[in-house]
């Protein structure tokens, strides 16, 4: 049984250099998306074939990718370190807001 296809399954065919390889991809994302992944991997190859010479394209394009998945990592981090801040002192003000809507209510003014 097969499912429907959405727009965002279709994938396009992008022919691609990366590191001087050429590559086809197949994304579902928009040229200028792909284009700026490309541009991504591309100058982190640079990179790390800047700092090791003598490395080879596949060296590089390892290296590459653990260059990548170190910000990855580290950017998930901070963003969940964000986010656990954002969300205590969302419960802060919540429960600052329960005990005031409390205290203001009919009830507790007759008590």
């Amino acid at each position: 049984m097969s499912t429907p296809v959405t727009e965002r399954e279709v994938k396009n065919v992008y022919n691609v250099h990366v590191a001087g390889l050429p590559l086809r991809l197949r994304s579902s994302h928009t040229e200028d998306v792909v284009e700026e992944l490309v541009q991504i991997v591309d100058q982190k190859v640079k990179e790390a074939m800047q700092t090791n010479s003598t490395a080879s394209y596949q060296s590089a394009l390892v290296l590459a990718t653990l260059n990548i998945a170190e910000e990855l990592m580290l950017l998930k981090k901070t963003l969940f370190a964000e986010l656990n801040q954002i969300e205590v002192r969302a419960r802060d003000v919540l429960d600052r807001f329960e005990i005031a809507v409390t205290e203001d209510s009919p009830r507790a003014s007759q008590r």
